[in-house]
């Protein structure tokens, strides 16, 4: 079932240059899809696109069956989630559980109701503990897990993540990487949409849309874009360590090592 269709879009901030230049994919219920590329290739431009920050000016987008238009906004975002890659900018309340509740309010949830559902998304992202501290004494990765509590409380029907890891040390982005990976186990039909820099988490997602100039160069799985691994070379992209390791043990002969380790 496809909930997002692009069509034939192309985007201008200043009306003369496109920063995405007819581009059309669909993302269906379920699917896990990454969009990298390099700074400026229109990725974190599609994610404004599609939440409504930015005008499509045109038919260009849907969601869920729905054009984008003055009418259909409010409908369209009660579906779509988004963890924006500064976190700080997404905190309203004093108190982890006082911007949780915010999003809920807004959504006319019942007082009653709105306890349970805040503690249990707290307790998903392994911060009940911190529910009543301030978000912004919080570390970046702990940040971003209250950011994505507050967007599962909502529901939503597709997670958009906006380099929501490229402030994160290491040890953070480890931990939104096992988080989003338990949450498509514990919610098969959950859509993600991944805006990354980093190959290695567009490369534990079903498929990979490869940006360069506003167009798509590769819309893959994973399996199939390796193939292409010296394309995305050239385009100055990076490949997963694990290739990395795969090339240097097979350029020294090692192809025994290669196999014993299933690399």
């Amino acid at each position: 079932m496809k909930l997002i269709e692009i069509n034939n879009l192309s985007y201008s901030y200043d009306g003369k240059v496109n920063v995405l230049d007819g581009i059309s994919f669909d993302v269906n219920k379920g699917e896990y899809v990454s969009i990298i590329g390099h700074n400026g290739s229109g990725k974190s431009t599609i994610a404004r696109l599609l939440i409504g920050l930015l005008d499509s000016k045109s038919t260009s987008i849907k969601a869920f069956n729905l054009e984008y238009n003055r009418q259909n906004i409010r409908e369209i975002r009660s579906h779509i989630g988004i963890v924006f890659q500064n976190p700080d900018n997404q905190f309203i309340g004093s108190t982890v559980r006082d911007d949780i509740a915010f999003g809920l309010e807004n959504r006319n949830v019942p007082q009653k109701d709105m306890d349970k559902i805040i503690n249990e998304f707290v307790e998903k992202v392994n911060m009940s503990k911190f529910i009543d501290k301030e978000p912004t004494n919080l570390s970046g990765g702990q940040k971003q897990r209250v950011a994505i509590a507050g967007v599962l409380a909502m529901n939503p029907d597709i997670i958009i993540f906006d380099e929501a890891t490229s402030m994160l040390d290491p040890k953070g982005k480890l931990e939104i990487k096992h988080m989003v990976d338990s949450l498509k186990h514990e919610k098969p039909d959950l859509t993600i949409i991944s805006i990354t820099h980093d190959v290695e988490e567009a490369f534990s997602s079903d498929r990979i849309i490869v940006l360069s100039s506003g167009k798509i160069a590769f819309d893959l799985s994973p399996k199939e874009l390796i193939k292409h691994k010296d394309e995305l070379l050239k385009m100055g992209l990076d490949i997963p360590f694990k290739e990395k390791l795969k090339d240097s043990l097979l350029k020294e002969g090692l192809d025994k090592v290669v196999k014993d380790l299933c690399l």
